[in-house]
């Protein structure tokens, strides 16, 4: 907890954005691209990594057009990588693109393609991969990056190292859109996914999905220095939050993540275990309806539902405290631009009894939850219930199943609990969630604001930092107000793993080590 507070308020991550917004407005090279260092000791090679993960389902696939969970997202980065790799401390650094120059008004940029790189069938790494890769999320594509490429122009091979993309409008952040997991690289004209040919440090074994997984090592030198120290990996499927701790205090496993919030300092007590917190920097835990259609295109109503659930008493019983209030628009506390002074929508039973009377809605209202969706979402809703009986609005609890809940509820029922994953920079996080309107595949509230939208494109090229916070502070305003999710909390991070594995460095942005603790780490 120590490190990610010194590392995010410090003024290094603000300065390292700095030099690449001044790089940007001065036509210079970035230097960015080199991998982040291992700041621990020298890792040793060998052993069985086994790790119990909650964030996966049946329906899971090696696609990454697909990936909406944190375990095929781990399945991922093993098998192969991304473009750019967001550090530890939040600053984008090279992964297959080894560096980039930026030209002014960041629409013109340069990307180098790592040499050397060989994919697992042998093929080497070139121009050709990489765009084909980009290109899977651009166009006519279901891919949830879609929308942060949207801007993207055009994509060209310069030389065999060389990669050109050019922009309609400009984005500071472009390097971070390409760090987005499902922007994996694969070889040119790629598509059997059954059968993953990737550049990662593991080749599959087997794939069972919702049951297990497990990858071996690949022969040879792995072209990261300290990592791919594992000889093998083997993932369990274990969504519920008691049998993962079990697992990891009987030592069945040696990591887990989304450790309960209920049994948080039993861990923190254990002699061979280590619990790694990363306070305000989890999952935005939420409802939302689409507000395209009745009931929830009324705004009224909308706001009944804000003001009538009682955030901090789910924070306090169903996270244990190990949470924050969240504002309705998955911003988290810990994000570069936050807006501490924005107007919070707070438990209201009088506002609440105020709206609901204005919008003339007399039925009751159906909200969906599973815990397949994230541990506490039923508690959650069962506390949301409660808090809006007394304002005389009638919610009925629909509790479904987690087989299944990201293809058959998510994105199609019209109210339903969700959770948001942490992005590195505040304009890839509400891209992702609120941008573009029905073009956007992930845009589960249906929400389309067009002063949202030109602010947020406006803010992507502000050189002047106290007038981009602003821009970024009414996006915020405005998706809190008007949008149809209800954040109610973002929660801390909570990793635990045996006091043998070395390497899980607390990160800025995904559990386990922005998911990549089976790349990263070894035993002592």
């Amino acid at each position: 907890m120590g490190q990610f507070d010194m590392q995010t308020e410090s003024g290094l991550w603000l300065d390292r954005r700095s030099l690449l917004t001044g790089a940007a407005a001065l036509g210079l090279s970035s230097t960015l691209g080199a991998l982040p260092a291992m700041a621990q000791a020298t890792p040793k090679k060998g052993g069985t990594l086994r790790l119990g993960m909650e964030g996966g389902s049946p329906s899971d696939s090696l696609d990454p057009l697909t990936y909406a969970d944190s375990i095929p997202i781990a399945m991922s980065l093993m098998l192969y990588n991304n473009l750019v790799e967001v550090a530890d401390n939040g600053d984008a650094t090279g992964e297959l693109f080894e560096k980039w120059d930026v030209k002014p008004g960041a629409t013109d940029w340069t990307f180098y393609v790592r040499k050397g790189i060989t994919f697992s069938n042998g093929k080497t790494l070139d121009a050709d991969d990489v765009i084909y890769s980009i290109n899977l999320h651009r166009g006519e594509t279901k891919s949830p990056a879609k929308s942060l490429l949207a801007e993207i122009a055009d994509v060209k091979k310069v030389d065999a190292n060389t990669v050109q993309i050019l922009m309609k409008s400009g984005n500071l952040d472009l390097p971070y859109n390409l760090s987005d997991y499902h922007i994996i690289v694969v070889p040119n004209g790629f598509k059997d996914w059954g059968k993953p040919v990737g550049t990662g440090a593991f080749t599959l074994e087997e794939f069972q999905p919702g049951v297990r997984a497990t990858f071996k090592r690949k022969a040879g030198n792995y072209w990261k220095p300290n990592r791919g120290n594992f000889d093998r990996v083997e993932l369990r499927y274990i969504p519920d939050a008691a049998a993962r701790t079990q697992a990891l205090m009987t030592g069945q496993v040696d990591a887990i993540n989304r450790a309960s919030p209920k049994t948080a300092g039993l861990l923190e007590k254990a002699p061979n275990i280590k619990l790694s917190r990363t306070p305000g920097a989890g999952n935005r835990f939420s409802f939302v309806a689409h507000t395209d259609k009745a009931p929830f295109n009324n705004t009224d109503l909308i706001m009944a539902l804000k003001h009538g659930i009682d955030r901090q008493t789910i924070v306090k019983n169903v996270f244990s405290g190990y949470a924050s209030v969240g504002n309705d628009n998955n911003i988290g506390p810990k994000m570069k631009f936050y807006d501490p002074k924005q107007k919070m929508n707070a438990f209201d039973l009088d506002k609440a009894k105020f709206h609901f009377k204005k919008s003339g809605v007399t039925a009751p209202i159906e909200l969906q939850v599973s815990e397949g969706a994230f541990t506490g979402a039923t508690d959650s809703g069962q506390v949301f219930q409660e808090s809006l009986a007394k304002a005389g609005i009638k919610l009925d609890l629909k509790r479904v199943s987690g087989d299944g809940y990201w293809d058959n509820v998510w994105l199609k029922q019209p109210f339903c609990a969700v959770y948001w994953g942490n992005r590195p920079t505040i304009d890839n996080q509400l891209t992702s969630t609120f941008a573009g309107g029905l073009t956007n595949p992930w845009n589960d509230t249906r929400f389309l604001n067009d002063e949202f939208n030109k602010t947020l494109v406006a803010a992507r090229v502000e050189l002047d930092q106290t007038k981009r916070a602003a821009m970024y502070a009414r996006c915020q305003e405005i998706v809190s107000q008007q949008a149809g999710m209800i954040n109610f909390c973002v929660q801390d991070y909570l990793d635990a793993h045996s006091t043998k594995l070395m390497g899980l460095t607390i990160s800025a942005r995904y559990d386990l080590g922005d998911q990549r603790i089976a790349e990263k780490g070894w035993f002592a």
